[in-house]
């Protein structure tokens, strides 16, 4: 496999004997190994240095820097926050192909649409494109390796490697769907938040967990919205709050290419598991946690080909975006209808009736 590094720079001859570089636009309907990824994502600061900011936020079991990018205008107040990572399993490609996009349609979508612009100024969007970084590379290494999921930490015992970071957030953590075996794909790990991926999530997100409204975490493949929580003995406490928007977002990707999303908690549409990311941050109190199974339903599993990229990331997208909305207008529809209901009892209270506001 070659290592191509960066972006490609064609020439382009502007005059006879005038040669000049022209930078090659970023395929986003392409699958691409961790290095472009890095360079996109360098790039996009560069790029757009008043709305992007790439953040360091913790280290890999292989001490590579695990980064993402903060994406908003710059604000006086303060801001609330929206979480998205992708790529958390190695082995599903479309996650992080679907970041980018996401990436790209904000901000091709902020300078001339209203709505985006409002949710930028009052929000800030912190996206990781590939949380694990070395299963992610390990996943690029050759056929053998393709369908890699976990991380890349040794086992307690020689001969097997890798945790599933998705059953190693500390929410009912080992308890279902889970194995203590380290050769299982579904290996919990030493402990709860034993992997240095999962820490760098808990402490970064847990840290400021009362500015963010919405967590979302991208996975492949099923076709699924999955609400908390992943254990069957447990409900969240707005259970029916994230059904309702998780169908909503169902019919928003349905729009776009016919294709059918099904909603509920991964037990009652899945399989039962414990120590996910999603359960954890719901944990955490924040209110809406989503996870996304990207297609399709089994014809190519994790190896979804990159013809389906485009239509994949186009109906996620819009998913992905009433969900973010809806946190949005919430939030902020209510706290401006709070601040107004205020000040008008303020100004009852001092004598000025609506004839004197004419």
């Amino acid at each position: 496999m070659m290592n191509v590094v960066g972006f490609l720079f064609v020439p382009l001859l502007l005059a006879p004997g005038v040669l000049t570089l022209e930078r090659a636009e970023h395929d986003y309907y392409k699958y691409h190994p961790m290095e472009k990824i890095s360079t996109w994502m360098t790039q996009m600061e560069k790029d757009h240095p008043d709305v992007v900011t790439i953040v360091d936020y913790g280290k890999t079991y292989e001490n590579r820097t695990i980064s993402l990018l903060r994406i908003g205008l710059k604000s006086e107040a303060k801001k609330k926050a929206i979480w998205m990572d992708c790529g958390i399993h190695a082995r599903e490609w479309i996650a992080p192909a679907f970041c980018q996009y996401f990436v790209r349609q904000i901000l091709q979508t902020y300078k001339t649409d209203a709505k985006m612009e409002a949710m930028m100024t009052n929000m800030d969007f912190y996206v990781t494109p590939v949380l694990n970084i070395d299963g992610y590379m390990y996943s690029w290494k050759d056929i053998s390796t393709r369908l890699w999921r976990k991380n890349r930490s040794p086992g307690p015992s020689g001969g097997c490697y890798g945790t599933d970071l998705n059953r190693n957030f500390d929410a009912n953590w080992g308890t279902v769907g889970v194995s203590s075996d380290c050769s299982s794909n579904i290996y919990c790990g030493r402990g709860p938040i034993s992997e240095p991926e999962a820490q760098a999530v808990t402490y970064f997100v847990g840290s400021r967990k009362e500015d963010f409204l919405c967590f979302l975490t991208i996975h492949s493949y099923g076709q699924l919205l999955l609400v908390p929580y992943g254990h069957p003995n447990f409900t969240a406490p707005n259970y029916e709050e994230l059904m309702n928007v998780g169908k909503g977002a169902a019919e928003a990707i349905w729009k776009v290419h016919g294709k059918n999303y099904t909603v509920g908690t991964s037990p009652d549409v899945l399989y039962a598991n414990s120590g996910s990311s999603r359960d954890w941050a719901r944990m955490q109190d924040i209110p809406l946690t989503f996870t996304f199974e990207l297609r399709d339903n089994g014809t190519y599993g994790f190896e979804l080909p990159e013809d389906q990229i485009q239509p994949t990331c186009e109906e996620a997208y819009h998913g992905a975006l009433h969900i973010i909305t809806y946190a949005h207008d919430k939030t902020f529809s209510g706290a401006a209808a709070a601040a107004a209901a205020t000040l008008w009892t303020m100004l009852l209270a001092v004598g000025v009736s609506g004839a004197n506001l004419l």
